[in-house]
């Protein structure tokens, strides 16, 4: 548009006035602008910078100064980078033998005040530079093509490393259980059975409640033995760990950026199996909710306990606009596993972020302990 005006300013008023000239000028910006909806049709956009250059020639045909010359210059070095930035090697070829052609006919008939070799030359040194431009920009994408080969590899490898990891966590987790169950467990069976037979044969009265909650105690550590190795052989994950693992890999897979912060008695809360897993599940879907509908890349995650009755946690993330809140299953899900554990969970949409808060009662927990 630059070019134009400077180019319709330096004719004379009658000649610019011309509607002859004004109409020509709009056809080229009709066919200039109707080119970019043509980038996937080499035909159609071939014919429309073709038909731009000459609608170009026509438009600055030489006036009285001679000076438009120097802007058709201009104009036909744009339409030529254009024509090799969006169109194939063939085709961007014949749109620069084009142009080529109309500066050696313009040459030729005297319109321009440059000689025929100039535009040689002028023509060379164009081709020259936006053949090196093509050679460059392929190699650029061929590239970008095989880095985005990698990095899915890279990210595939990842993928496959981490589930080799907890596979073999998970066969060393369930060789401890099975320790466990064969070792103390039998033992204490045949503690609880032996208590049973000293029982029977000693009828001092002083030595029965002394026998009776010795198999208490007995009872109870078979118990909690129990539920150790139920625990240890449960393959849900949990826990503060799991959490800063997932972050770990979605900073490295998925190029997020995670701003985590644990603050004062957060990593002491005497938060159950199932509570951990409710919170690793729901900071889980709040964080696939972001990848998936957010156009930002970025998150913050707060853990919190204030007055050590509650455990809070809280995953924010930034909003270029505001948006509807629809609780769709993922939420609906998240809520029903908090509030199996006695949680709540909520999600809020304010103008410039969207935040998805949980909290769980720990009292209960810590009444039990003590």
């Amino acid at each position: 548009m630059a070019t134009w005006l400077c180019a319709w300013l330096s004719m004379p008023i009658e000649e610019a006035m011309m509607p002859w000239r004004l109409a020509v000028i709009a056809a080229f910006f009709t066919c200039y602008f109707l080119a970019a909806l043509l980038r996937k049709h080499p035909y159609g956009l071939t014919a429309m910078l073709i038909a731009a250059s000459l609608l170009s020639t026509v438009g600055l045909w030489k006036g009285q100064s001679g000076e438009q010359v120097l802007y058709l210059l201009l104009i036909y070095s744009l339409l030529a980078g254009k024509a090799v930035y969006q169109l194939p090697p063939l085709y961007a070829s014949i749109v620069g033998m084009v142009l080529a052609g109309n500066l050696l006919v313009l040459g030729w008939i005297g319109y321009s005040a440059y000689p025929t070799m100039f535009a040689v030359l002028y023509t060379g040194m164009h081709a020259a530079g936006l053949a090196v431009y093509h050679v460059v920009k392929t190699k650029m994408e061929e590239l970008e093509q095989r880095n985005d080969a990698l990095l899915s590899e890279y990210r595939r490898m990842k993928r496959r490393l981490a589930t080799d990891e907890e596979v073999a966590r998970q066969e060393e987790r369930t060789q401890i259980a099975r320790d466990i169950h064969d070792s103390v467990g039998h033992k204490l069976t045949a503690l609880l059975m032996q208590l049973e037979v000293f029982r029977l044969q000693n009828t001092d009265s002083q030595l029965v409640p002394r026998v009776n909650e010795l198999k208490e105690l007995a009872k109870e550590s078979l118990e909690e033995t129990r539920s150790a190795v139920k625990s240890l052989k449960q393959q849900e994950t949990g826990g503060l760990t799991a959490i800063l693992n997932m972050i770990r890999r979605l900073e490295a897979e998925q190029f997020m950026r995670v701003n985590f912060t644990v603050k004062h008695g957060a990593l002491s809360a005497p938060l159950n199996a199932a509570q951990s897993f409710a919170v690793y599940r729901a900071v889980q879907e709040a964080l696939t909710n972001l990848m998936k509908h957010s156009e930002a890349r970025e998150a913050t995650i707060t853990f919190e306990a204030p007055g050590g009755g509650i455990f809070r946690f809280e995953v924010m993330n930034r909003l270029k606009s505001k948006v509807v809140v629809r609780e769709g299953f993922g939420l609906r899900a998240m809520r029903e596993r908090m509030e199996e554990v006695g949680g709540t969970l909520e999600a809020i949409a304010y103008p410039d972020s969207f935040i998805i808060r949980g909290v769980i009662p720990i009292l209960k927990e810590r009444g039990g302990v003590e």
